[in-house]
């Protein structure tokens, strides 16, 4: 496998990619012990980190996680990450498990975690997802009931996922007995009507940092947002569907399981919402 050449950090050392190890009783290994972040980087600087760094302060706590750094010694391996790396897009993505322990359900007692992060470059979403939108597929949810909590353990998601590229859709959509949760890495938004409306979040749902974002974005564009639970049947009658991610930053889905979202093409809605989301990110490279 040819591995990325950049340097990460793992359990206090800064070494090549490609030389990371870790433990095969490590906790994240065995069982998805452990707790994520993906941080996105625009002209070399960080994306509502905050933001990030309070959920992944949630997410641990939740299961009993102790968080190795306080918010400045997050804040430094950052820093420090962004500077390995040439491009000025980046992700920063990091993960702390409970460690390395003999194979037991139960907590460890004593045993330091594992911690290690990377960056890699990053390359926004292109024009033509933009312009012409996604496709997507609906699906029964079949996740674990803590989806607030950013758990390494993806299987759910990666099954998902993989419904979604069989059938040659870029997203699967999903319900839960009947009610809109998310996708299967990212957050679903519906306009109907001119208002947008989300999922309400809960533990059905992770809490996108895109989430916050775009009730942000609906606040200072006068777009009404309204949250609530969403019915199937309303999702299918959407004006327009959007997902938002890390990764997918906002984007218009413009059918769902083979038949168009609306007029078929990206709303006004979107639209408006995307013009401020790249503003937003504009406003970094003046700082």
């Amino acid at each position: 496998m040819d591995w990325p050449q950049s340097t990460c950090y793992l359990n206090g050392d800064w070494l090549p990619l490609a030389e990371a190890k870790v433990s095969v009783l490590d906790r994240g290994f065995i069982f998805g012990d452990g707790i994520y972040e993906v941080v996105p980087v625009y002209y070399r600087r960080p994306f509502r980190l905050d933001s990030h760094l309070g959920r992944f302060e949630r997410s641990t706590r939740e299961i009993g996680l102790a968080n190795p750094l306080d918010r400045a010694g997050w804040r430094s391996l950052v820093e420090r990450l962004i500077a390995t790396c040439s491009a000025d897009d980046q992700f920063i993505y990091w993960q702390v498990t409970r460690g390395v322990a003999k194979r037991d359900f139960s907590f460890p007692a004593d045993t330091p975690p594992t911690v290690f992060a990377m960056t890699t470059p990053f390359t926004r979403p292109s024009p033509a997802q933009r312009q012409q939108g996604l496709r997507a597929v609906t699906r029964t949810d079949e996740r674990w009931l803590r989806c607030d909590i950013k758990s390494v353990s993806l299987l759910g998601a990666v099954l998902a996922r993989q419904f979604a590229t069989e059938h040659g859709a870029d997203e699967a959509v999903q319900f839960r007995d009947g009610w809109l949760t998310e996708g299967s890495s990212s957050n679903v938004w519906v306009v109907r009507g001119g208002t947008v409306i989300a999922p309400p979040r809960d533990h059905l749902i992770l809490e996108g940092i895109r989430y916050g974002f775009v009730g942000e974005l609906c606040q200072r564009l006068g777009v009404p947002l309204e949250v609530r639970r969403l019915r199937r049947d309303e999702v299918e009658g959407a004006d327009e569907l959007m997902l938002t991610s890390a990764t997918r930053e906002i984007l218009p889905v413009v059918a769902l399981d083979g038949r168009p979202v609306g007029s078929g093409r990206p709303g006004p809605v979107y639209a408006r919402l995307r013009a401020a989301y790249d503003e937003a990110i504009e406003a970094l490279q003046r700082r």
